[in-house]
């Protein structure tokens, strides 16, 4: 969905080159041509897919880390290679097994050190599937379970800090969402419907940019339905929250035509 930011690129540079500077010993094995399985030692293997990756190859040094995984489980390599292969996929945006990659190292090292990172994986990798406000919003959902999770966890952390700034646009886009069936809803004279859906932007996404219009949509909603006094109130908090917001200029004209005796100041 998103360009990714200097910021985020600077965390993942940090964060990888600290664990393949762990991983710099070991014999130098000769390149191999793909991927496909052959049983090769733990050095030559890593050091493949460290090749791959460094040359942007991604995909390939994805399966490689994973090769790390698969052939020798009980080393101390496999552990880096579980991470690596997460980033890798993620480089790759392959968003589902970057996901998978980073929760098996989870369920694995739940304590380890590198933790963290595995769970910024994961959120920014359900943060970049963030989608358009008319689709389905299951991965924006996800990735603000994430990113609070993430700040739960480790509120100290370069990770919570990028996490920090996301949060206004995960909510932006979940509002919009709200905001997207609330006026398709008035669209098909569906008023409690969408009265519903505005309610939710006002109590759940304040902050975002959405609320001055989701209170003149309640206003809107509430008169439609015969509820004056509602949408009384609706536009009043527009009113003391957005005085000069063109919304509010709306709002009050809405109900001068068509509840004078209820004043929206």
């Amino acid at each position: 969905m998103q360009t990714r930011s200097p910021f985020k690129l600077a965390v993942f540079a940090v964060a990888t080159t600290a664990l393949l500077l762990t991983t710099g010993c070991g014999g130098r094995g000769g390149k191999t041509r793909d991927t496909a399985y052959i049983a090769r030692d733990v050095d030559t293997l890593y050091l493949a897919a460290k090749d791959r990756l460094d040359r942007g190859r991604v995909k390939e040094a994805a399966a490689l880390f994973d090769e790390v995984e698969r052939q020798h489980p009980y080393s101390p390599w496999a552990r880096r290679a579980q991470l690596m292969s997460a980033f890798s996929y993620y480089a790759a945006r392959d968003y589902i097994k970057a996901i998978q990659a980073a929760q098996r190292f989870l369920s694995i090292h739940p304590g380890n050190k590198d933790a963290p990172y595995a769970y910024y994986l994961i959120a920014i990798s359900q943060y970049e599937q963030i989608s358009d406000v008319t689709r389905d919003q299951k991965a924006t959902a996800q990735a603000l379970a994430s990113m609070n999770e993430l700040m739960r966890r480790y509120p100290n952390t370069r990770y919570a800090a990028d996490a920090r700034l996301k949060l206004d646009l995960i909510n932006d886009h979940l509002a919009g969402k709200e905001m997207t069936i609330g006026r398709a809803y008035q669209r098909e004279g569906k008023w409690l419907a969408a009265s519903l859906r505005f309610r939710t932007v006002v109590d759940k996404y304040q902050t975002t940019s959405h609320t001055p219009e989701a209170l003149f949509r309640l206003t809107e909603s509430y008169l439609s339905l015969g509820l004056p006094d509602e949408a009384r109130k609706a536009a009043a908090v527009l009113g003391r929250n957005y005085p000069g917001d063109e919304w509010y200029q709306r709002a009050f004209a809405l109900m001068q035509k068509y509840a004078p005796d209820s004043s929206a100041a």
